[in-house]
């Protein structure tokens, strides 16, 4: 089975100036925006970032890639290691991996082995590996030996292109920046008829999920993004003419939030790492609304969504969402937050 077709994924819309909510599908999206409106997406292309290993000792473990490390090409990675088995078993229920040593040599295939260069203080489930291929003959054993990060709710294996946005360019996500996914050629051309721009970033979207407790909490790890110029002229094009700049992601909320507190102040471009943590306290500098998931209270995206609303509409939410069976995780249903995008029953019953 494999994702339904994108513009029949449904959309949840909360409007948080009007404290409401209205179900939708995707393809009402660009009518849910105005002309002078900003999309921004992520456009990492999702790596084939697990990878079924052996240890020095024959012990059969799994490696989720968190993308590559600098300098560029050097074929070194971060990565979390699981145990024994793969993403048909939950998360939280995967037996630890035995300890790894600091130049422990892992077989990943016939061809292709890394050696363990450190374990975090986080997590000794958290290491940074070194593989012993570099360049372009790296990523072809990448992508002939590991496979997209899944979990246990999808019981079929999903090849690598069922998990790329439609402008998916750079491989620097470990999980698939998927609230993009919906976003159809179709969606994207019916945007632009509407005078809705698109811009883009690039974040190394990473794990959602690693089942180490301690691990878990320390989420989303520090990831490195890249902005251009051109994104930056946009949002402060659409700034100066009254538009509203909508994420597309979470991965893009983080990467501009962290830009604008790096530039203090101001929105730059260029490459860093955003390490900012984005709870309910945070007061967005740059972004509007956000185009996303269905997300759970135990994910470590549903804290970013409490910047966006009240706690209680928040709750609401995701009450509603439970009791209407959106569905949750990649490649399930959407919710577009933004103020505005519904009207106000009481004006318009006037």
């Amino acid at each position: 089975m494999h994702p339904q077709p994108d513009d029949t994924t449904r959309l949840l819309v909360v409007d948080p100036a009007h404290g409401r909510l209205a179900g939708r599908t995707m393809r009402d999206l660009p009518a849910l925006l105005r002309g002078g409106d900003l999309l921004i997406v992520n456009d990492a292309a999702t790596l084939p970032a697990s990878l079924p290993a052996q240890t020095a000792s024959g012990a059969s473990i799994e490696l989720r890639l968190l993308g590559p490390e600098e300098p560029a090409g050097s074929g070194q990675f971060r990565a979390v290691v699981f145990g024994a088995g793969d993403y048909r078993i939950r998360t939280e229920l995967r037996p630890a991996p035995p300890p790894l040593q600091t130049g422990e040599r892992l077989q990943i295939g016939p061809q292709l082995t890394a050696t363990v260069l450190a374990r975090s203080q986080l997590s000794e489930r958290l290491i940074d590996l070194r593989f012993d291929l570099h360049g372009a003959v790296l990523w072809r054993a990448l992508y002939a030996w590991g496979r997209p990060v899944q979990y246990a709710y999808r019981v079929e294996p999903l090849p690598l292109w069922a998990v790329q946005t439609a402008y998916a360019t750079r491989p620097w996500a470990s999980e698939m920046p998927s609230a993009g996914k919906p976003l159809s050629v179709e969606i994207l051309l019916a945007l632009a008829a509407r005078n809705i721009q698109i811009a883009t970033l690039t974040h190394a979207a990473g794990l959602s999920a690693t089942g180490d407790p301690a691990l878990d909490r320390a989420l989303p790890l520090p990831e490195r993004y890249e902005i251009p110029e051109a994104t930056v002229r946009a949002v402060h094009a659409t700034r100066a003419a009254g538009g509203r700049i909508v994420a597309v992601g979470t991965s893009v909320v983080r990467a501009l939030e962290s830009a604008y507190e790096r530039g203090n102040g101001t929105l730059t471009a260029g490459s860093e790492i955003a390490s900012l943590r984005i709870t309910p306290e945070h007061r967005l500098r740059v972004v509007d609304g956000l185009l996303t998931g269905i997300h759970a209270p135990e994910e470590s995206h549903f804290e970013l969504l409490g910047a966006f609303m009240p706690k209680e509409l928040l709750e609401h939410s995701h009450l509603h969402a439970k009791a209407h069976a959106y569905r949750e995780h990649e490649l399930g249903d959407e919710c577009l937050i933004l103020g505005g995008s519904l009207p106000d029953e009481k004006k318009r019953a006037a």
